[in-house]
């Protein structure tokens, strides 16, 4: 071993355990990702069947700068490796009048779109769209990347939060802007796709349409699993080591301090830190050695109040539906009743709001000829809420169904279904080791952001990191790719390497001042 190099293992293949993996292993260590499923992904998997490819977690792809930041860590020029397309209009939002909403065209267009809906509305877009620059130029631009382990360091922003209306919903911050019910729900909604109900999520998170305009939302041929693909290409071309069906049972302490992990087979892989992709929760309550599970960690752990879960179906059809786009939501009746229900109710909801995913609008190898390849996501709440899902998934999956064919048009849609899965709060739970089937671990409200979650870097055992949805900054393709920049400066603040890797061992190597300025 080179000098000042460690054997790390980082548990957890989603987009924080591969960022984490790619950016230690690039700095000179000696890492070792280890994936419980047989193939890479977390919740970012791929499932192929019958002739169609379906993306089976994150399909919008924004923040790209964050990617490429990722790829220069290595060396790399990330749009020589995968090209991106970007979106345009990002997605369609219906309602149940029939009325929609192309969002994400361009200033104009979308001003158009608002002027449909309520004409005095277009300078309240103007406005919101100035404060979510100004939030996002302290909230992401200078926060989000930085690590809030000390309390004292959260302190000294939260005069900042409180000038930004951090106390404010997200909601209640574009209520303010927008009169039309309608145009609330549009710019409002975003906090869903990192599992945050918009009633109650800080306003912080009002950032998103701000970001999207910013970076773009995209699409890579061959979907978002391929990003994953490039991510493990690189990180094995940097010489780091994959395992994969292999479960992680336990994180191993000795003389105080973390030594390695046990699998569940009883493999111990030594290591001198370990960063855990795995499920916050699921790793404090269960994977920590018995002397370093503090009763008071595992109080609050329960105490968090958690994401929804989501309902899919990947459904492969012989026929294609023009009214849907590349992404598609549907909203309900009830905004604010259904998003109580989704997040506070017990049993089923008594409304659908549903996310399409069509790639095959954009990508015809995603299905054969003539095919759909359509993902259909249904926020749901979580195993905490009640629902017996071995007894009423079939149920619910006719109610989507039928909503979607005689409702929202799909005229003969169950007859077209040739291939279908699905993938119920019971896998978040069961095939993700998800506390309580979250499908996006700790919700994201203000009491539940930054020093208040997990930190990046444990307290209760040294040498354990976290990275991914359940630590800072959060859930989401831009937030668990922060969380990985992030949890590694930590890991090598902690243990300096010795420096980068051979770059023979890199193709495409580019000049990183080029990178950087993109």
């Amino acid at each position: 071993m080179l000098p000042n190099q460690k054997q790390l293992v980082v548990v957890g293949s989603g987009f924080g355990g591969l960022g984490s993996a790619i950016r230690l292993q690039a700095a000179g260590h000696q890492v070792t990702l280890i994936e419980a499923r047989d193939q890479l992904g977390g919740r970012a998997s791929r499932l192929r069947a019958d002739g169609f490819t379906w993306d089976m977690g994150p399909s919008l792809i924004t923040a790209p700068h964050l990617l490429r930041d990722l790829w220069a860590s290595a060396g790399r020029d990330f749009d020589l490796d995968i090209p991106l397309q970007r979106l345009d209009p990002f997605y369609r939002i219906y309602f149940r009048d029939g009325r929609y909403f192309d969002y994400g065209s361009g200033t104009e267009q979308d001003e158009a779109e608002v002027a449909k809906f309520n004409p005095g509305d277009v300078q309240g877009l103007r406005a919101f769209l100035a404060h979510t620059e100004t939030i996002h130029r302290r909230a992401f631009d200078d926060l989000a990347g930085q690590p809030f382990d000390e309390f004292r360091t959260f302190v000294g922003v939260i005069p900042e939060l409180v000038k930004l209306g951090a106390q404010r919903s997200v909601y209640s911050l574009v209520s303010k802007y927008f009169k039309d019910p309608y145009l609330r729900m549009v710019f409002s909604f975003h906090p869903l796709f990192i599992g945050g109900n918009p009633l109650r999520a800080s306003s912080i998170y009002a950032i998103v349409p701000f970001l999207e305009r910013q970076g773009g939302v995209h699409y890579t041929q061959g979907g978002t699993y391929t990003i994953v693909e490039g991510m493990e290409r690189l990180f094995r071309e940097l010489g780091g080591e994959v395992v994969t069906g292999e479960p992680v049972g336990r994180i191993l302490a000795s003389n105080g301090r973390v030594s390695g992990v046990r699998t569940a087979r009883g493999e111990v892989i030594p290591a001198d830190a370990v960063v855990a992709n795995s499920d916050a929760a699921t790793t404090y309550l269960t994977m920590l050695p018995p002397t370093h599970r503090k009763r008071l960690t595992a109080t609050r752990m329960r105490r968090y109040r958690y994401s929804m879960s989501c309902f899919l179906l990947y459904l492969g059809l012989n026929h294609r539906y023009e009214q849907i786009k590349h992404h598609t939501i549907l909203m309900p009746d009830d905004y604010e009743r259904l998003l109580t229900e989704i997040f506070d109710g017990e049993g089923m909801p008594s409304d659908l709001a549903l996310y399409l995913h069509a790639p095959t609008k954009s990508d015809d190898s995603m299905a054969p000829p003539g095919g759909e390849s359509l993902y259909v996501l249904v926020p749901v709440p979580h195993l905490g809420r009640g629902i017996n899902w071995t007894r009423d998934g079939d149920a619910f999956r006719d109610r989507i169904i039928r909503y979607l064919e005689h409702d929202f048009g799909m005229d003969g849609l169950e007859a077209s279904i040739v291939s279908e899965h699905r993938f119920t709060p019971l896998d978040f739970q069961d095939q993700l080791g998800s506390y309580l089937g979250s499908a996006f671990s700790i919700e994201p409200t203000l009491f539940q952001s930054a020093w208040f979650r997990p930190h990046n870097r444990s307290r209760e055992l040294p040498g354990l990191y976290f990275a991914g949805a359940g630590t800072h900054p959060g859930a989401g393709l831009p937030g668990t790719l922060l969380s990985a920049q992030i949890t590694s400066d930590l890991v090598l603040t902690d243990y300096p390497a010795s420096g980068p890797r051979n770059s023979r061992t890199v193709t495409h190597a580019t000049d990183l001042t080029a990178v950087g300025t993109r």
